[in-house]
């Protein structure tokens, strides 16, 4: 089995895949990138037995079909020394041993037998449908700094793709924020759902950010295959039923406040530094076009106070928040202008896009808990 290839063009589909692989694998073989080479075309594969990635490539040369996996850390890091040159790849079939040839240079290695690498997940009968890179990398910018970490609730820990033939809405939620955002230019051709674990979305969104193309997306109740140029990635789904994120959603908010945006997101920053660091509580005092907010930790007698001008519809309020997860939400919304709709203490926050959404394609919403205020 031999190839000739470009250092940079392999070394930039390696990187692609390599945020598949896992540092504490349970089966050695997965620190190894699988090299498939069939006719004309290198198969290259990384996988953590959840996840995998593979990309198609084309070698300048090639001789013998084959197959071998080689580890994937020594050949990244020889390969970042190069500059762009053509290297051989040589491997002995019997022992599976790697030579690399790189001008002047050569450079061996033991690769490992490719039937130890796990079988790609297979994908029976799926469903399919399109969707636009951009909309995935937009949905994941948005909504997945909201899912949780707790591996007790594994339903929360991903994010939760609700598609129907007229959008598709993306959710994600750790219990004290959510985040719902809906694409109507994105649709499903029947009514299902399904749950996406974190690693793969980051994979998707890293690859797919500076790129505008179409994406293919086939899913079972158990695997979702996304496929878009030259790169295929596999992964299995969160199993369980996700929460009624609609039932936690409050409809009737009577108190709205509409403010900057930036002021009240440094504001925050500002006043979170003196915040218990536990809860990291800031309260709201919200009256006629004022909004003033406060922090302190009595532990270590730290205390900030400051106000802001902000338009203010309802009853005077008193409510906490947490602001780290404001924080989170704030820098998560594109508009000069957002939106506080509340109706009591101790329900949920809602922010919204400060002018009524008119967005022909999308529509986003943003749900915090309250924390209880110390007297």
């Amino acid at each position: 089995m031999r190839f000739i290839i470009s250092s940079t063009t392999l070394l930039r589909n390696l990187q692609a895949i390599n945020g598949v692989m896992s540092s504490n694998n349970t089966l050695p073989i997965l620190d190894d990138f699988l090299f498939q080479l069939d006719e004309e075309k290198l198969l290259i594969t990384a996988s953590d037995n959840e996840t995998s990635m593979s990309v198609a490539v084309q070698p300048d040369k090639s001789e013998e079909s084959g197959s071998v996996a080689i580890p994937a850390k020594i050949l990244l890091d020889m390969l970042k020394t190069f500059a762009d040159i053509p290297i051989t790849f040589t491997i002995n079939m019997e022992n599976f041993s790697v030579e690399i040839s790189s001008g002047e240079g050569k450079y061996k290695l033991n690769g490992h037998n490719s039937e130890e690498y796990p079988l790609p997940m297979t994908v029976d009968n799926p469903s399919n449908f399109t969707m636009n890179s951009q909309v995935i990398v937009n949905a994941v910018n948005k909504v997945l700094f909201a899912s949780g970490t707790d591996e007790l609730r594994q339903m929360m820990t991903g994010m939760y793709w609700d598609i129907s033939e007229e959008r598709i809405i993306f959710v994600a939620t750790d219990a004290h924020k959510l985040v719902k955002y809906t694409r109507f230019d994105a649709k499903g051709e029947e009514e299902t759902s399904f749950i996406l674990p974190k690693k793969p979305l980051n994979n998707l969104k890293n690859i797919l950010s500076t790129q505008d193309i179409n994406v293919n997306i086939q899913y079972t109740d158990k695997h979702a295959v996304f496929s878009f140029g030259s790169f295929v990635l596999t992964s299995r789904l969160i199993e369980g039923k996700y929460p009624n994120y609609h039932a936690v959603i409050p409809q009737e908010n009577p108190n709205v406040m509409t403010i900057e945006r930036l002021p009240l997101l440094t504001t925050l920053k500002r006043v979170g530094i003196f915040a218990n660091q536990s809860t990291h509580q800031v309260r709201f005092r919200i009256s006629g076009k004022e909004l003033a907010l406060s922090a302190e930790d009595i532990d270590y007698s730290n205390e900030a106070k400051e106000r802001l001008t902000c338009d203010y519809v309802g009853e005077d309020m008193d409510i906490g928040f947490n602001s780290k997860f404001l924080l989170e939400m704030l820098n998560n919304v594109e508009d000069d202008i957002v939106r506080i709709e509340m109706s009591q203490p101790n329900r949920a926050g809602l922010i919204l896009p400060g002018e009524v959404q008119e967005a022909e394609n999308e529509d986003i919403l943003m749900l915090v808990m309250p924390v209880m205020l110390s007297k």
